[in-house]
C-alpha cells in the first residue's frame, strides 16, 4: 500500500519506523516546520523529521495543509492512505475523501474516552486502571470517525504519561500495520463511535499543573505521575514554586497524630524519620519523594529537607485556598 505519513512527536516514531519495516510504500512525510526550542531558540526539527531522514525517506513541512497548496502537495504523491499520529493540525475536510482508504489516525485512548490532544495525560488523572489505542477514520469532527480497531492496555500503578505513552506507541505501531493490512483486503468493517460515552482530553496548560491540596492523596498522585513531563504538579512553599516530581499515596491514619488539630489544615508537612509528607484532603496522607524548588535542584525528599531546615508544620499553599 502507497501511504503518506503525517506524524510529529515521539509518540509517533514506533508507527513511522514499524511502517518502514514492514515495507510499505512511504511516499512523503509530512511533519510540523523546525521550530525554535530551549533557552537559547535553537530552531530544532520534530522527531518525526530526524527519524525519517535517517530512513532516507522524502519529508515535507507545510506550515499548513489548508487551501490550494495542501491539495496539491496531497495530489502529488497520490496515496492510497494517510496515516496520522500525533500531526499537530486539523485536517481540511476537502482533503479527507483524497486517498481510497481515508486518512488513518491512531489515538491513545480506547475512543469515544478521551477524546481531544492529550489522552494519555487525562486517563492518569481520572484515575484510570485501563486504557489502550484506536485506529479511526477521521471525519470532520474531533477524534469522531468511525473505529477500525482497538486494543487495550492495563495502566500499571506506577505508570507516569512518560511510561504509558511509550508502551502505547509500540501497541499503536503494530495496530497500525494490523489495520492498514485490513483495509488493503477489504477485512475492517468501520463502526460508528457512541457519541453519548465520549469523554474530553483537552490540551495541557501550565496552569493544570497546580495543586490543590484539599483533594484526596490519591486524586493528587494521580495529578503528578499524568502531568510529567510538562506542566509538572506544583504547588507554593515559602513564597515559591515548588515542583512535586514523584510522590505516593500512604494509608497511615497515626500521622494525624503529630499534629496539633488547629494546625490539621491540607497542605500541612510532617517530618518523619528523614521522610516527607503532606496532609491532603479528607485527612489523606501523601509521601513526597522528589521535590524541586524554583531556582534549585531536583532533590529527593531527604535532601529538601536537610537544605532548608525543614520542620513539621510547615505549609504548601495553593493560592485562592
Amino acid at each position: 500500500m502507497k501511504v503518506v505519513f503525517c506524524g510529529t512527536p515521539e509518540f509517533a516514531l514506533p508507527t513511522l519506523k514499524r511502517l518502514a519495516a514492514e515495507k510499505f510504500a512511504i511516499a512523503a512525510v509530512i511533519t510540523q516546520p523546525d521550530r525554535p526550542k530551549g533557552r537559547g531558540l535553537t530552531l530544532t526539527p520534530p522527531p518525526v523529521k530526524v527519524a525519517a531522514q535517517e530512513l532516507g525517506l522524502r519529508v515535507e513541512q507545510p506550515e499548513e495543509l489548508r487551501g490550494e497548496s495542501g491539495r496539491k502537495l496531497l495530489e502529488r504523491f497520490a496515496p492510497e492512505a494517510v496515516v496520522i499520529v500525533g500531526y499537530g493540525q486539523i485536517i481540511p475536510a476537502d482533503l479527507l475523501d483524497l486517498p481510497k482508504h481515508g486518512w488513518i489516525n491512531l489515538h491513545a485512548s480506547l475512543l469515544p474516552k478521551y477524546r481531544g490532544a492529550a489522552p494519555v495525560n487525562w486517563a492518569l488523572m481520572r484515575g484510570e486502571t485501563v486504557t489502550g489505542v484506536t485506529t479511526m477514520r477521521i471525519d470532520a469532527g474531533l477524534d469522531t470517525g468511525p473505529i477500525l480497531l482497538q486494543r487495550e492496555e492495563a495502566i500499571r500503578e506506577d505508570d507516569t504519561a512518560i511510561t504509558l505513552g511509550q508502551r502505547l506507541a509500540e501497541l499503536g505501531a503494530g495496530l497500525m500495520v494490523e489495520t492498514l493490512r485490513g483495509l488493503a483486503v477489504g477485512s475492517l468493517i468501520p463502526r460508528p463511535q457512541e457519541h453519548s460515552q465520549a469523554t474530553k482530553a483537552p490540551l495541557l496548560k501550565k496552569q493544570h499543573g497546580l495543586i490543590d491540596w484539599r483533594l484526596r492523596a490519591r486524586e493528587i498522585y494521580n495529578r503528578v505521575r499524568g502531568l510529567l513531563p510538562w506542566p509538572g504538579a506544583f504547588t507554593t512553599f515559602r513564597d515559591k514554586l515548588c515542583h512535586i516530581w514523584w510522590a505516593q499515596s500512604v494509608a497511615d491514619s497515626s500521622l494525624s497524630a503529630r499534629l496539633e488539630e488547629p494546625v490539621l489544615v491540607s497542605g500541612t508537612l510532617v517530618v518523619e524519620h528523614h521522610r516527607l509528607y503532606v496532609l491532603c484532603g479528607e485527612k489523606t496522607w501523601l509521601r513526597l519523594e522528589e521535590l524541586q524548588l524554583a531556582d534549585r535542584k531536583r532533590v529527593a525528599a531527604r535532601d529538601f529537607i536537610n537544605g532548608l531546615r525543614l520542620r513539621t508544620g510547615e505549609r504548601f499553599t495553593t493560592p485562592g485556598t
